[in-house]
């Protein structure tokens, strides 16, 4: 379907981003749901942004699925799970991190309950995700420096505001993270371990949260149908 997605191991994944951390440039992670291919297909810009990204990891169980459809190894890497890592990385080093987005007291809420839980970690920056002027926000990143930057904007707006930092900011590891930050700061809670271990964490999310439910239908069976059809043709 055109989109390259990368075939690490949770453990291999985070040994690419340490090494991106420390790079020379601005280094974009995505991470994949069937959905964002959905929208990647029906927006050029999207498409170009996921293309270009230094790693796409799939997040989605449907996007696992649809690589095991296709005869290829995948292992899925929870965004949520390899953003905390990643945090937790970072705080043994002392690498300074910025968190943008989600409402202010949410943001705040979880920047004071990763610090408790994360002993070393240096939030140096952090902003709720409601501005219009992404210029000021890259101003302001470039003035703190942070090495590791966790966006949670929500797709396709996250990965945009990644993009174009490239451009502007200093040398930095940034992550769409989504939702995450409404788990990190108590406002929802995450799925059961079983769900997370047999990839039904988007079955609970559902099921507590209704208004998911547009989101993942019709455009997960959509997107399985086309990879079947995918699938036929080689």
């Amino acid at each position: 379907m055109g989109f390259n997605i990368d075939d690490f191991t949770f453990e291999g994944a985070v040994v690419r981003a340490k090494s991106l951390i420390d790079g020379q440039k601005v280094s974009q992670v995505v991470t994949i749901n069937p959905e964002m291919i959905q929208a990647a297909e029906k927006d050029s810009n999207f498409a170009n942004i996921i293309k270009e990204a230094e790693m796409v990891i799939p997040d989605g169980v449907g996007i696992k699925l649809a690589l095991k459809l296709t005869g290829k190894k995948a292992y899925r890497i929870p965004g949520i799970d390899f953003a905390k890592r990643m945090l937790e990385e970072a705080a043994s080093t002392n690498i300074p991190v910025a968190v943008v987005g989600a409402k202010q007291e949410v943001v705040t809420k979880a920047v004071e309950n990763l610090q408790k839980e994360i002993s070393g970690l240096n939030i140096v920056y952090f902003h709720n995700g409601y501005f219009d002027d992404n210029e000021s926000i890259y101003e302001e990143l470039r003035a703190k420096a942070p090495k590791l930057i966790l966006v949670a904007l929500g797709s396709p707006k996250q990965e945009e505001f990644i993009y174009n930092a490239k451009k502007t900011i200093n040398p930095a590891l940034m992550i769409g993270i989504g939702g995450s930050l409404d788990v990190w700061s108590g406002n929802i809670k995450r799925a059961p371990k079983i769900f997370r271990v047999l990839g039904l964490e988007w079955l609970y999310r559902t099921v507590t949260q209704p208004s998911r439910l547009k989101r993942i239908f019709p455009a997960l069976p959509l997107f399985l149908i086309k990879v079947i059809n995918y699938k036929d043709k080689i």
